[in-house]
C-alpha cells in the first residue's frame, strides 16, 4: 500500500524462518481478528501481533497451537511462498550451456509453471552451433537491448530490441549475438519449466 512502510529484507535470516506474513494471511483467510486469535491460543495480541511481524520467536507449542486456532498444519508455514521477488542483481546465476553467456534466473526455482531467464550475451556469444529443443510446451524470447539471431530448421529469424519470438518448446533452434561489439540483452520464458 502507498505510505506503509517496510522492513528491509533480513538476507541473513533464511527466508523459511520469516513465518509471520503466512500466519497473518492464515488469520485473514480465517475472518479472525488479532484478539480473538491470541484469546484461543492463551497468548497475548502484542505477542500475537510481532509473531505476524516476525520480531519473534514462537515455542513449538506456542506454534503448534496458533495453526491448530488458524485451521492449518504447521508445516504449510514452510511450504515455498506462492510469490518471490528477486531484486535488480540478486538474480542466482545459472548455466545452460553456451559460450559467451551470462544468465540469471528470474522466476523462484521451485516454480513449475513458468520460468524466466535473464541472458546477457556476450558479442559472438550463443547456445552453440548445434540445434536443440527444450522438454517445455513453449518458448518465448524478448530482446531487451542489442540483437539475436534464432536459427531453426530452414530459417534463420534477426531479433533486435524490442523484438519477441514465440515458438513450441520441441522446436529445434539454437542462437547467437551477431554484433561484434555490443551484448545483447534477452529475456526467455518457458512454460511449463522444463
Amino acid at each position: 500500500m502507498a505510505g506503509e512502510l517496510r522492513r528491509p529484507a533480513r538476507p541473513h535470516e533464511p527466508a523459511a524462518a520469516l513465518i509471520g506474513a503466512r500466519l497473518r494471511a492464515a488469520r485473514q483467510t480465517a475472518g479472525l481478528t488479532l484478539a480473538a486469535v491470541a484469546e484461543q491460543a492463551g497468548l497475548t495480541k502484542g505477542f500475537l501481533s510481532r509473531l505476524e511481524r516476525d520480531e519473534v520467536s514462537p515455542s513449538v507449542a506456542s506454534l503448534v497451537t496458533v495453526c491448530g486456532v488458524l485451521g492449518i498444519g504447521v508445516g504449510q508455514l514452510f511450504e515455498p511462498p506462492e510469490t518471490s521477488l528477486v531484486r535488480a542483481g540478486e538474480a542466482p546465476p545459472i548455466n545452460f550451456g553456451g559460450a559467451g553467456l551470462h544468465e540469471q534466473l528470474l522466476t523462484a526455482g521451485t516454480q513449475r509453471q513458468l520460468q524466466v531467464i535473464r541472458s546477457v550475451v556476450d558479442p559472438g556469444g550463443g547456445g552453440g552451433p548445434e540445434l536443440y529443443s527444450l522438454a517445455c510446451d513453449v518458448e518465448f524470447v524478448y530482446v531487451v537491448a542489442g540483437e539475436l539471431r534464432l536459427t531453426l530448421p530452414g530459417e534463420t529469424v534477426d531479433l533486435a530490441a524490442g523484438d519477441a519470438f514465440t515458438m513450441p518448446g520441441a522446436t529445434p533452434h539454437t542462437w547467437f549475438n551477431p554484433s561484434a561489439t555490443c551484448p545483447a540483452e534477452v529475456l526467455w520464458a518457458l512454460t511449463p519449466a522444463p
